[in-house]
């Protein structure tokens, strides 16, 4: 029988939903979510296997000018995925009635490549069907789009029809990865961003984006169904700092204990759970802490 396989980017403004359709389609909790932009700030594999065709989707950080040299690597990583792709999938907000800075930006680099280019538009649970043809003629005015999908990425709706589109222009292919395998990041990895998740959600302001998570041990204990892990927390102030460990430690216990309970869903183990928050100025333009984070040009 024909095996089709291929691999897909999503990128689009930070902030549009990426990780939420991301983690739809795999079934899995892969990508951290926030309402903060720019929340993913690495490649994220998601591997979706079907009975003839397996497709590797990538949430790609949010396309943006960077301030930062953690900013540049975000945005490099984004657009370095568009020509090694099989199928782009550029996603944009549908309460966004016309295409703004940030998308012509976007779009501007869409049309320096080949690969096919799906628009996706999200979230049309907020907006009615006039509303979307709108959109719709709004983008198409822009490019030349492959596909037109509108979606909701949260209420999982046409989320078959994607997959379905998807699977008729992917290439005849290997299946590259085992059926039951759904990211190609290692456990650590996800785990770190499951704690940097519950920072984004439970601390406000600045601080959010100027912190870094590294997992400095990741062990499972003799017989035991128990994995200790220990985290290092960076920032960038010792306001920050404060901030995150909380009056008493209640801040830090908080991140903890969310982040340990999304840990051990993922594993299937218990966890134990260490966190220490280290003060690190400017660590965003260190190449040092960015490669020590794993934050590096391929």
């Amino acid at each position: 029988m024909d095996f089709k396989s291929g691999f897909v980017s999503i990128v689009g403004r930070p902030n549009v939903g990426k990780s939420t359709l991301l983690n739809k389609l795999s079934g899995e909790k892969l990508a951290i979510m926030s309402d903060k932009p720019q929340t993913t700030r690495n490649t994220i594999k998601s591997i979706v296997t079907g009975e003839d065709y397996q497709m590797v989707f990538i949430d790609t950080p949010g396309i943006h000018k960077p301030k930062t040299k953690l900013g540049g690597f975000m945005v490099n990583v984004a657009q370095e995925s568009l020509n090694e792709v099989d199928i782009v999938l550029f996603l944009v907000e549908a309460n966004n009635l016309k295409p703004g800075a940030g998308d012509i930006y976007i779009i501007e680099q869409l049309k320096k490549i080949k690969t096919p280019v799906f628009l996706i538009i999200n979230k049309i649970d907020l907006i009615s069907k006039d509303e979307l043809l709108n959109v719709i003629s709004h983008y198409k005015d822009t490019m030349e789009f492959t596909e037109v999908i509108p979606i909701s990425a949260l209420n999982d709706l046409n989320s078959d029809l994607l997959i379905q589109e998807i699977k008729k222009l992917i290439p005849n292919g290997p299946k590259y990865f085992p059926e039951d395998m759904i990211t190609d990041q290692p456990e650590k990895i996800i785990a770190s961003e499951l704690i940097r998740e519950k920072i984004l959600q439970l601390v406000s302001d600045e601080v959010p984006h100027g912190v870094g998570v590294e997992i400095i041990s990741f062990k499972k204990r003799d017989q035991r169904e128990i994995i200790d892990i220990q985290a290092n927390v960076y920032c960038e102030r010792n306001t920050h700092k404060g901030i995150l460990i909380g009056k008493n430690g209640k801040m830090l216990k908080e991140i903890g204990s969310l982040a340990r309970l999304e840990i051990e869903n993922l594993l299937g183990n218990k966890v134990f759970l260490e966190i220490w928050v280290k003060v690190k100025p400017d660590w965003r333009n260190s190449e040092f802490m960015l490669k020590t984070l794993g934050y590096k040009n391929q």
